[in-house]
């Protein structure tokens, strides 16, 4: 096993191999790791049971078990989702744009790779797969450090990836994972920047904090997702509901479920009763202000931490408001920058809400589990950006790249 500081050296070297592949090898490379993956299902799978195992003996909830675990159609879909990357248009050597200047210097800028991506990120071993394929597509290398529950997962797979590099006569460094999960490990990978451009963290808000406060390696902040439904006086009921019920319930684990609800006053009393039905069917809890618990006794009283909570649960904060301003307020002041939407009729209501809201992805009467890479026609995502630098909102192919301007001449000299 590589010493961190051995890995990164092994990265950037890797990463200048990687930044000079045409497309066409790429997908060769992409193809065979989806058919390593596919022919070792049942030593992926023999790997999770394992971390699943570990796992409940732990404790760990079943919401959280779910992330973990996989299935042949889990990794089925890994390994399409590879085939997928490899069907995306190549984005390294684009030409943005092109100028030419009065003094005859020709002046382009060209779509390049990073260099070397680092990501630490939690649970999800498919993230070993979809990670590594969008960044070797986009022309980098990767360092990956997975979290201690998926450790044994997330080693197969790397392992089978690699293999697939070798077999198309790749240096398998293109892609490392780091097998160590203590956390003087991370912080080593967290101050590689003498190696690594750029760090991604992915997982839950304690993840991202503290990969934000230690790293000296620039990183791009993803996923916590506090995300909020407001239903504006003027809603479709029925709409309302069903928009709701799909973003909190469909698949409460993931980043852009939604959280946190908030309802005009003038259509709570008809609405909250028939929210309460629906979702206490559901079995989710509801944590409302007096205001709402007022209408519905059922619910129970929330603390002000409720509003800024990710639940990533059967939970869901409820606040009532005078307005739409209020709303757009509190949901400024609560949300952590992913996915906000409102649900009206109101025109006027719904420009204001899109105009105002600061956040990656804002909807009108539309659910907030679209905001995903494959639902926005990027073919693939390596996580939601809640920054406002390089990238934000769901991160293709192209949010792995950077720019390089090229300049041609004929000998100008500047006076």
């Amino acid at each position: 096993m590589r010493e961190i500081t051995e890995m990164g050296k092994c990265a950037r070297e890797a990463s200048r191999v990687c930044a000079l592949l045409d497309g066409a090898k790429k997908n060769e490379a992409l193809l065979a790791a989806a058919e390593e993956l596919e022919q070792n299902t049942e030593l992926i799978l023999s790997a999770n049971a394992a971390d699943v195992l570990a796992a409940r003996e732990r404790g760990v909830n079943e919401i959280m078990i779910d992330r973990l675990s996989l299935t042949k159609a889990r990794i089925c879909a890994m390994a399409n989702g590879l085939r997928q990357v490899a069907e995306l248009k190549d984005p390294v050597g684009e030409l943005i744009s092109m100028e030419r200047r009065p003094n005859g210097l020709e002046i382009a800028s060209r779509r390049v790779p990073l260099g070397v991506i680092g990501m630490i990120y939690e649970s999800r071993p498919n993230v070993t797969a979809d990670a590594f394929g969008l960044c070797f597509k986009a022309g980098n290398a990767v360092i990956l450090k997975g979290g201690s529950d998926a450790i044994r997962s997330n080693i197969a797979i790397a392992n089978l990836l690699r293999a697939a590099l070798g077999r198309c006569g790749l240096t398998e460094d293109i892609l490392q994972i780091v097998e160590e999960v203590s956390r003087e490990t991370t912080t080593k990978l967290m101050c590689l920047n003498k190696y690594i451009d750029v760090l991604i963290p992915r997982g839950g808000a304690g993840l991202i904090r503290a990969v934000k406060e230690n790293s000296t390696v620039p990183v791009i902040e993803t996923g916590t997702g506090n995300c909020h439904i407001y239903v504006d006086e003027s809603a479709d009921v029925e709409m309302a509901l069903s928009i709701i019920d799909n973003a909190k319930t469909s698949r409460l684990s993931v980043c852009n479920a939604c959280e946190s609800l908030v309802v005009h006053e003038k259509i709570a009393r008809e609405f909250l009763p028939l929210l309460y039905a629906r979702l206490d069917a559901k079995g989710i809890t509801m944590r409302a202000d007096e205001k709402a618990r007022e209408v519905c006794k059922g619910m129970e009283p929330a603390q002000e931490e409720d509003f800024f909570k990710e639940y990533l649960d059967r939970l869901i904060s409820i606040k009532v408001v005078s307005s739409i301003g209020e709303a757009i307020e509190h949901i400024n002041l609560h949300n952590t920058g992913h996915s906000e939407a409102i649900i009206t009729k109101d025109y006027p209501n719904a420009m204001r809400f899109l105009n105002e809201i600061d956040a990656a992805a804002v909807y009108v009467n539309a659910s907030t589990r679209f905001t995903d890479g494959e639902e926005f026609g990027f073919g693939a995502e390596i996580g939601i950006s809640t920054q406002k630098l390089h990238a934000r909102g769901p991160m293709g192919l192209k949010a792995l790249t950077t720019t390089k301007y090229i300049v041609f001449g004929n000998g100008q000299i500047r006076e």
